[in-house]
């Protein structure tokens, strides 16, 4: 019989006793039809919350406040540290070893800017307590008080490698942060907040600014540990279907046994009294078109969770598209490229945050004059009921569909309860609610509560800030070499022998496997832990007026629709236009409504409405590409007409005749690419370099790799001449492509939708027949390349193509993936080579790929790349050490998904030669190998060096600085 989690149960009454804990409140949640039960141990005040409802996919998180009280990043480094071994489990890499070992659905750490949270997920109750004990360990009794060096390898070091060679720094928070601040929208954000909040921990940088992290010391390091991570000012969340009484006595037996380390005071969090901080210029070392501004108000206080939630509501009926009446007044005066706009909660004084992306020169005081002045307008004439009504309904929706990605249900309901709970112990379940805020706002739109709350927020605040980001030619980089010159200038010779003698130590240490006694004590699964996976309901071709593929999954009322249009249809050359037509679609004009009322009726009536380019290859056939233009869309189930009516309306109704709003729709479109080579230029590296083996890679760079890029970039430069061409040539692929005889469409929702959705939709107005293939897609060209970005790190990516020598099956080679990205790439790029993150993926098509990610150096992360064979050939595991790789190589094949991404998964599939059962042969494969299977791999990573092409993405410097001949690209500003 199943659970009912939507009634208080009596035994978790208010002043019922658990293991050491007494219950004090049982608060009704009906948003995740369950009920939160408010705990705090007896003993150290810890407070608990224990979010019950019907979900397998089970969680825990453990929080502590940690307000910084400086630059150093002191609580991001802890966030590192803590997880680098414990009294219980004393080996080096606890964190690392759960990665290899456990069935995990979600295993982090994060700092944000008030607390710090380690979350961990499993749908297995074994394996999350095994989670939970380790995590418990590390953040209580962390080694970091016995091994001073984890404070040197995850914050900061000097390193020197002899006495006549330049002194630099190193670190794993280091240079993460090195890559963060390199990013201008992440300058920005802590300017605005240094600016709103100067007298409170807001207005330091909760990361760590690179300029300031050399300033920690490790005593200053262990004194905030102490202070901070003790169990009164700790926050334990439990989510899911839970023996709540078991995993209170688990808890339980840690708490009561961990060392109270300090009586000192934790740092204060206080508000911030109202300051206007005037205009704040913030000169920054980055590309010209980088130039920025922010305009922010506070809103008020965590407290007011229908206000922030409203104000939410508000910014997007303000300007949470090109034709919102806010955004669009911005880009109609010509003041910068774009406009975004920002709700920060989460945080003791939430505030709104508007940027003004591609600044012009003197723009800073006219873009906040704009924005007061507008909304002072709409404040005072009424803002239109038909955008307010669409962004409630958009809220509405993606609050009840609660499709979080990659991240496990409770982590992120986790969350939301510390945006309320950190902030006040009577208030766990604020951030979690929001059915009786939505009915308020509905029942006040009449009374003009949303212009009211415009006027109060933005017409008369005293608490703001206005920041000028300002790109010049050198910065913190400069100021970082001048600082190490002078710091090595005063250094005597035993103090510079000291420094090599001490890396020399650090790496020895790094080197040293922990011991077989120490890996004994870690909690390890075996593979009899493993269940059998629940079997995926399978899709169906159904009958309907135009090729389907069905699938009848429980959705809650919800429809998804994914129409795919195969692009063999256009030239290779014509890519990048089909590109631009899917940015184009549903933010145009159309033949029955103009662009603003056109956003509004899509808000209003769908979900979501997307037109986006993907290809797929088959395995077994190196030729084939199949480039395809997806439209992808969802609806309640009472809004099915409109889902079946308004995709096909967009596409094969819209005017593409105002050339002014789509030039500021690819300008958009070009800083949002910019900001992926800034923050993920891992991923454009591997795919520059996948280009020289693969002919889907180069299909792919046409519409969403380094070509489209540069292709948009021409294109806006030249753009006055360009677009009545540009503008007859979409039309004309509009047409081509929008017919019956290219599409497949894809339905996940019930039957009675699926039928009401065909009866609607008929041929969805496609025109009969299917256009010639004509897509010739060339043969690849490798070549070893470097783009130059301002940032002070670097990617760094290797692909080689299919090895002579390798003699592996999907399954072996994805437990060998896990082995090399969390085994010896996370020792030599990460531990010792000081990159935030590493790791290998090894293709269907057989194509060896190699990364890192914010990353020190190009030559020495190529170096240990390439001894990757020689490494694998010696490797030895111990029998439950490869057992682990195995049971999280399967975990991770087997983690639960919506059903959103089960039907896209299963579409995928199809699209590529692969049936159902393909799945389960790799998981299969992956539960069969063995330690001399994955070994015979070893030749096939050997000639590496031999076979790679390399893609750099990053530092001038840096790249300047490698051995390795690479082509070097400016990636930003004009083109020559």
């Amino acid at each position: 019989m199943a659970k009912d989690f939507t009634t208080p149960d009596p035994a978790l009454a208010p002043g019922s006793a658990h293991a050491g804990f007494t219950c004090i409140a049982a608060l009704p949640v009906p948003e995740i039809s369950g009920i939160a039960y408010q705990l705090v141990h007896d003993k150290s005040g810890a407070r608990a919350l224990w979010l019950a409802c019907a979900d397998t996919n089970r969680s825990f998180a453990i929080a502590f406040k940690t307000p910084p009280a400086d630059d150093t990043g002191v609580f991001h480094i802890l966030e590192h540290s803590v997880l680098c071994g414990s009294e219980r489990y004393p080996v080096k890499e606890p964190f690392v070893h759960l990665l290899k070992s456990s069935m995990q659905t979600f295993l982090n750490a994060m700092t944000f800017p008030d607390k710090t949270m380690y979350p961990v997920a499993s749908t297995n109750v074994a394996d999350l307590e095994n989670l939970m004990g380790v995590y418990l360990d590390a953040v209580l009794a962390p080694n970091i008080y016995t091994r001073p060096r984890i404070f040197e390898q995850e914050g900061w070091h000097y390193e020197l490698e002899s006495a006549d060679a330049p002194l630099t720094y190193n670190g794993v928070v280091f240079n993460e942060m090195k890559g963060a601040l390199s990013d201008p929208d992440d300058v920005l954000s802590n300017c605005v907040m240094r600016a709103l909040f100067p007298d409170t921990a807001y207005g330091f940088e909760s990361g760590g600014n690179p300029r300031a992290i050399p300033q920690l010391t490790y005593e200053s390091f262990l004194d905030n540990h102490a202070r901070h991570y003790n169990l009164a000012n700790s926050y334990t969340i439990f989510y899911g279907d839970l023996d709540i009484d078991r995993e209170l006595a688990f808890v339980a037996e840690r708490f009561d046994a961990s060392e109270h380390r300090s009586d000192e005071p934790a740092n204060p969090l206080e508000l911030q009294a109202p300051v206007d901080a005037g205009l704040v210029r913030h000169e920054m070392a980055t590309a010209p078109e980088n130039a920025s501004v922010g305009v922010a108000y506070v809103l008020g206080t965590a407290h007011d969770r229908e206000r922030v939630l409203a104000f939410d509501v508000l910014l997007d009926a303000l300007a949470g598209s090109n034709e919102a009446p806010l955004k669009r007044r911005v880009l109609d005066a010509g003041l910068g490229d774009d406009m975004i706009v920002q709700m920060i909660d989460g945080v003791l004084q939430p505030y709104v945050q508007f940027t003004l992306k591609g600044a012009h020169e003197g723009a800073a005081e006219r873009f906040r004059a704009l924005i007061e002045e507008t909304c002072a307008e709409l404040a005072d004439g009424g803002i239109p009921r038909d955008r307010l009504e669409a962004s409630l309904a958009q809220a509405e929706f993606h609050l009840r569909e609660g499709d979080f990605g990659s991240y496990a249900d409770g982590v992120v309901y986790s969350i939301f309860a510390l945006s309320g709970w950190l902030y006040d112990d009577d208030r766990p379940t604020d951030y979690l609610r929001y059915e009786d805020a939505l009915a308020h706002m509905k029942a006040g739109l009449e009374a003009g509560y949303f212009e009211k709350l415009l006027a109060d927020a933005i017409l008369k605040s005293t608490h703001r800030a206005l920041i000028d980001l300002v790109p010049v030619e050198e910065g913190d980089i400069q100021e970082e070499l001048a600082e190490l010159e002078a710091a090595k200038a005063a250094m005597t010779p035993a103090e510079l022998d000291r420094i090599i003698d001490e890396v020399a130590e650090l790496r020895a240490e790094q080197d040293a496997p922990d011991t077989p006694e120490d890996l004994a004590k870690l909690p390890m699964l075996s593979i009899s832990d493993i269940d059998d996976p629940a079997p995926e309901p399978a899709p169906f071709d159904a009958d309907a007026p135009l090729p389907c593929i069905a699938h009848e999954l429980d959705t809650h009322g919800i429809a998804y629709l994914y129409c795919y249009f195969d692009l063999r249809c256009v030239a290779f050359n014509e890519l990048p236009h089909v590109q631009i037509l899917t940015e184009l679609l549903g933010r145009l004009d159309t033949e029955l409504l103009n662009a603003a009322a056109l956003d509004t009726v899509l808000a209003e009536r769908l979900g979501t409405l997307n037109f986006f380019c993907e290809t797929r290859g088959r395995d077994e056939d190196p030729l084939f590409v199949l480039p395809q233009l997806v439209v992808g869309a969802s609806a309640l189930s009472s809004r099915i007409a409109d889902l079946a009516k308004l995709p096909a309306e967009v596409w094969s109704t819209t005017l593409f005749a105002d050339g002014e709003r789509a030039k500021a729709i690819l300008t958009q479109q070009r800083i949002a690419l910019e900001q992926g080579y800034l923050n993920s230029g891992h991923s454009a590296a591997i795919a520059r370099a996948t280009c020289g083996f693969s002919r889907v890679g180069l299909a792919s760079s046409q519409t969403s790799g380094l070509e489209y890029y540069f292709f948009i970039k021409d294109l806006l430069q030249n753009w006055d001449e360009r677009w009545p061409a540009l503008a007859d040539k979409l039309d004309a692929l509009r047409q081509r492509i929008f017919r019956a005889g290219n599409v497949t469409v894809s339905f996940t929702g019930s039957a009675e939708d699926r039928a009401a959705f065909w009866a609607e939709a008929g041929t969805l107005g496609l025109s009969e027949g299917a256009a010639e293939h004509i897509l010739e897609t060339p043969a690849p060209a490798p070549a070893d390349e470097a783009f130059v970005t301002p940032a002070n790190v670097v990617f760094v990516a290797a692909v080689a193509p299919e090895s002579a020598a390798d003699a592996g099956d999907a399954g072996t080679w994805s437990v060998l993936s896990r082995i090399l990205s969390l085994g010896y790439l996370w020792n030599e790029v990460r531990v010792k080579g000081g990159a935030y993150g590493t790791g290998f993926r090894y293709t269907t098509t057989k194509l060896r790929q190699f990364y890192s990610y914010r990353d020190p150096g190009v030559d020495p992360t190529l170096a240990r790349y390439d001894a990757a064979g020689e490494w694998l050939a010696s490797w030895e595991p111990a029998a439950d050490e490869f057992d682990g790789y195995v049971i999280s190589t399967v975990a991770a094949h087997d983690v639960p998904v919506k059903p959103r991404a089960l039907a896209r998964r299963q579409d995928g599939l199809r699209f590529s030669g692969r049936d159902l059962a393909w799945r389960d042969m790799v998981r299969a494969q992956q539960l069969a190998t063995t330690p001399e299977a994955v070994r015979a791999l070893a030749p096939a990573l050997s000639a590496l060096a031999d076979e790679r092409v390399v893609c750099v993405f990053g530092s001038r410097d840096l790249i300047e600085a490698s051995a390795a001949k690479l082509k070097v690209t400016e990636l930003m500003g004009e083109q020559g």
